[in-house]
């Protein structure tokens, strides 16, 4: 199911899924512990995930670049694989 929503006049959508019965029990607990709504939480994890797996995809095109200069035996070669590592915290 897919329906088109308004929230705060921003365009958004509403998805239904399954879950199993141990993951929604967490998540009522996370819920009333946080005192925050379910769908608050899903959304969050949700867009974490998503930054997550871009910032994956950001770092394996990095690494697929620093070997591709370090091929050509540039003698700034090492100086980027190095940089690269740094900049993601390897």
């Amino acid at each position: 199911m897919l329906r088109l929503c308004y929230t705060s006049g921003v365009p958004s959508s509403t998805s239904s899924f399954r879950i199993s019965d141990e993951l929604k029990r967490q998540l009522d607990h996370a819920a009333r512990r946080s005192n925050k709504g379910k769908n608050w939480i899903i959304k969050r994890a949700l867009e974490e995930y998503l930054e997550r797996h871009s910032r994956t995809a950001l770092r394996e095109e990095a690494r697929r670049q620093s070997l591709l200069a370090k091929r050509k035996r540039s003698k700034d070669g090492s100086l980027w694989e190095k940089a690269a590592a740094e900049a993601w915290n390897e």
